[in-house]
């Protein structure tokens, strides 16, 4: 813990006044607090109508324009990176497999992310958005792709402000809702306040109802979406393979998304439903090949909600969640997986981090989240926490309390320490509950240093 200490003092020292100048900063000239609320990923109402409008705005930025071209002069890229030390009371490895039971760091594309953006406006009326990563689910890291059309010219009948969009996308790791998201509740497992997963997933599980049952994940699919100042709907067609797994798709499952935005006493609110349905291929967890499919269920709902605004001078933000996903009895002679997110006892292979061992639910999975963050030192340092009470789909319960602190080194680099601690029936009998290839621990803490550039 006194390496820990140290490394945030030193941080604290770095501090700079640096301006964040990523993709869209470049494309805009605007700086990334101009569309975040605290710190990035958060997103503001003013980053809500910037990627409701398909990511087209410019700003100082030149543009190529001639009859039907508008492109900006330079193809806007940026990169992210993620360093950092993950401990966990998990079992501890035998040299060389060593856990986060020892202690492990991770370093940009070691371990942790280090991905390429790029794309911003394609047209008057069409912006794209892609993801080039070196790493793994566990560290984050993933390569997604989306390709905003805005198609509101067609449909002329519709309301003033009212925007029809066509979204097709790609995504090893932020599942159907990647398509169009904007709320900062983990709907989308990019949009939430911790920018590290944890270990097996402990902090964006403890923070998010959504996350915990798992729609993150491999996905591909067509997003049909009306959106609105005041709220929007996203019909996805998809399926549960990604980029990684290749190939074209068939979209047999359902995602629907429905949230209204509105203004309470000055504070910036916002609730929303979720529900995915259908079946759809997925990766066999058992296989080390991607290209190895079973089918699966995906059925699952969610509510949430979210408040932003001020308590004097100080930022606050709420966010709540409630998800369930019921019981879908596998078929192994027939290669049917059950229900994609109501699995539990997933494993992390000491010697194959990317591959899962997946125990079929056998009880409804649910979780009931609630978290707040606050700006103790308003556009610097915040400071967090969350619970949840969750039943993890084998007839237990498990409960958490994450507790987190950022703190910004520069406008586009933050370091975080998050600490998760999980509770419940699932974990009396054995706090490092055995699994079929590793054993878990409930407890984690991480600290992880973020940059954008």
């Amino acid at each position: 813990m006194r390496y820990l200490i140290l490394f945030v003092g030193v941080m604290a020292v770095l501090v700079s006044e640096v301006s964040a100048t990523p993709l869209f900063s470049r494309q805009t000239g605007m700086a990334c607090s101009s569309c975040h609320f605290q710190h990035f990923p958060l997103l503001n109402g003013f980053g809500r109508a910037f990627k409701s409008a398909g990511y087209t705005m410019m700003g100082g930025q030149h543009k190529i324009e001639s009859d039907g071209l508008s492109i900006p002069s330079t193809l806007n890229m940026a990169v992210v990176t993620t360093t950092g030390y993950e401990k966990s009371n998990q079992a501890e490895g035998a040299f060389p497999e060593r856990t986060t039971g020892n202690g492990l760091v991770y370093l940009p594309a070691g371990g942790g992310e280090l991905s390429l953006f790029f794309g911003g406006r394609v047209s008057e009326n069409t912006g794209f958005l892609g993801e080039l990563a070196v790493g793994d689910a566990v560290s984050g890291a993933h390569s997604s792709a989306k390709m905003p059309i805005d198609a509101s010219s067609v449909f002329s009948f519709m309301p003033d402000g009212m925007r029809t969009s066509f979204v097709p996308f790609a995504t090893d790791a932020l599942g159907a809702s990647y398509g169009f998201e904007l709320l900062n509740t983990g709907a989308n497992a990019v949009q939430q306040m911790i920018s590290t997963p944890g270990f097996n997933g402990a902090h964006s599980g403890a923070f998010s109802a959504q996350q915990y049952l798992g729609t993150n994940g491999p996905a591909k699919g067509v997003a049909i979406v009306l959106s609105h100042p005041m709220g929007y709907i996203n019909l996805t067609k998809f399926n549960r393979t990604g980029i990684t797994n290749g190939g074209r798709a068939s979209l047999d499952s359902t995602y629907i998304r429905v949230a209204g935005v509105f203004q309470v006493s000055g504070w910036d609110a916002a609730v929303g439903t979720q529900m995915w349905n259908g079946s759809s291929a997925v990766a066999n967890p058992d296989s080390a090949s991607p290209f190895v499919l079973l089918m699966a269920d995906t059925k699952a709902t969610a509510v949430d909600g979210q408040m932003q605004g001020l308590i004097g001078d100080i930022p606050v933000g709420f966010y709540a969640s409630y998800a369930r996903a019921p019981v879908v009895a596998a078929d192994t002679g027939a290669g049917f997986l059950g229900n994609a997110y109501n699995t539990y006892n997933t494993q992390i292979s000491l010697t194959s981090p990317s591959r899962g061992i997946v125990a079929t639910g056998i009880d409804a999975k649910s979780s009931f989240n609630l978290s707040v963050e606050a700006g103790v030192i308003p556009d610097q340092t915040t400071l967090g926490a969350a619970i949840r009470s969750g039943k993890n789909g084998d007839g237990n319960t498990d409960n958490a309390i994450m507790l987190i602190g950022t703190y910004k080194i520069a406008r586009n680099m933050v370091c975080s320490l998050a600490f998760t601690s999980s509770s419940g029936s699932y974990w009396n009998s054995n706090d490092t509950k055995t699994g079929t290839t590793d054993q878990v621990g409930n407890t984690t803490y991480t600290i992880n240093l973020f940059a954008a550039f």
